[in-house]
């Protein structure tokens, strides 16, 4: 990283914190697939978490911020706290709070499911969405408010994918068909139970949280938004990271409704879609066998 980079980041903390810092690059860290990472030393003795990326889209930076700041406003799950926003040549960077990773302890996965359900639980909004479009990996996110849950879910969640899906030459005629009967087949599939919205980190998998010095669960990287919960839950089911004393320690603090397995499954889609849209056809099957089973 150039001197006159780390002067940015340094000049973007200052303004932001009303300190004047120093750094030092402490180099390349694990932090995912679409930015660069990496931790910095202060001259007060703390470390820092940088994120950049050349090709960010628009404000996609801001929008994480917004998401986190939103978490931890929740005090229920540690989430690490955004610290400066700014921009060298054209490259944006978030600055975060550097979160040690730790080892679980022994209750690891029942403190993060009853943690997950509190967080769900105790924050209860009026509309459907978020202030702000965000991002669901470099996918931007709609976030219009709605009153209503179906309207909100298939125009600003299955509708926009199944568009992109389009766009990107991902679909055809039957994709196209069965989304259409899955779009009609909504409300009777998702309008119950009627909960009111609640905070939801929006993209929780296995490589969105990670787990402190005091092997505690932290959130990261959200696409947060106002939604019912069982659409946070669908993604913890796709690709690992959750065992069961996590869905059990959550369903102690707050039971799921009966007939929660097909609405998972149509929430799942979604973010099936989402990857058909970044990766490619490697996620069509899994998207066609949703869609055959709820829009056929």
């Amino acid at each position: 990283m150039s001197d006159a980079f780390l002067e940015a980041v340094s000049a973007a903390i200052a303004k932001s914190t009303g300190q004047p810092v120093n750094l030092r690059d402490g180099g390349h860290v694990g932090g995912g697939s679409i930015n660069e990472t990496r931790v910095l030393h202060s001259d007060r003795g703390d470390s820092l978490f940088l994120k950049t990326n050349r090709a960010a889209p628009p404000e996609m930076f801001e929008r994480e911020a917004e998401g986190l700041n939103s978490l931890a406003a929740a005090d229920t799950i540690r989430v690490p706290r955004p610290i400066a926003l700014g921009s060298h040549e054209s490259q944006p960077f978030l600055v975060i709070e550097y979160v040690r990773s730790g080892n679980r302890d022994e209750t690891f996965s029942e403190t993060f499911g009853r943690q997950f359900a509190e967080l769900h639980l105790n924050s209860r909004f009026e509309q459907f969405g978020f202030p702000h479009d965000n991002y669901l990996g470099t996918t931007l996110q709609p976030n219009a408010l709605r009153d209503d849950w179906v309207s909100f879910w298939r125009d600003n969640r299955l509708g926009y994918q199944l568009g992109l899906a389009r766009s990107n030459g991902h679909s055809d005629r039957r994709m196209e068909r069965l989304g259409d009967g899955l779009m009609d087949r909504l409300p009777d599939l998702i309008e119950s139970p009627r909960e009111p919205p609640c905070l939801l980190h929006g993209d929780l998998w296995g490589g969105n949280y990670m787990v402190d010095e005091d092997g505690k669960p932290v959130l990261i990287d959200p696409a947060a938004y106002q939604g019912r919960r069982e659409a946070d839950l669908a993604m913890t089911h796709l690709f690992g990271g959750f065992d069961s004393r996590f869905y059990a320690a959550y369903q102690e603090v707050w039971p799921l409704e009966s007939g929660s397995e097909d609405r998972l499954e149509i929430y799942e889609l979604y973010h099936r879609l989402n990857h058909l849209n970044l990766f490619g056809s490697g996620y069509r099957a899994g998207c066609m066998a949703t869609l055959e089973r709820f829009g056929a």
